[in-house]
């Protein structure tokens, strides 16, 4: 078995400084980076509030920028970002704060884009029940709430 060198405190920080640099990052991720490279748990948080002291670190950033990004290059709904943020273990405050920061008007005229999109693709599907199901089915897995495609739903034309 390979022994790896242990990091000295001021290495370890650096890495994380340069982990953080290349994109934010929320706590979790930067823990995990730093148990992998073989910190103990006492520098680990040490190093965490260091990073959070010199902006290095800024869940709440992390949060919003973690949110507007899943939405407009993926498309995600808020269902799905407030999953996955808390798959991060970030704080449901850092989460609320990052769900009101995807503007509302943006929000809907993308979940009926994908709804109209959907649809096109769906055309062949002569059950109406099914074609609805499917529709569903697709806006929910992409993480928009139920009621909101319910609403979307019923705007379609048999």
């Amino acid at each position: 078995m390979i022994q790896k060198k242990k990091l000295s405190k001021e290495e370890a920080l650096q890495k994380a400084k340069h982990y953080c640099d290349y994109q934010h990052r929320c706590h979790s991720e930067v823990k995990d980076k730093l148990y992998s490279l073989g910190v103990w748990k006492n520098e680990v948080e040490e190093i965490i509030a260091q990073l959070i002291e010199e902006k290095y670190l800024d869940e709440e950033r992390f949060a919003i920028h973690f949110a507007r990004g899943r939405f407009r290059l993926k498309q995600w709904g808020k269902e799905k970002i407030k999953y996955e943020l808390k798959q991060k273990r970030v704080s449901d405050y850092c989460i609320k704060k990052a769900i009101a920061a995807i503007d509302d008007a943006e929000y809907e005229k993308t979940l009926k884009k994908l709804a109209e999109e959907k649809r096109e693709s769906l055309k062949q599907e002569k059950n109406v029940f099914i074609r609805k199901r499917k529709l569903q089915d697709f806006l929910m897995q992409k993480g928009y709430d139920f009621n909101t495609v319910q609403k979307i739903i019923a705007e379609e034309k048999n």
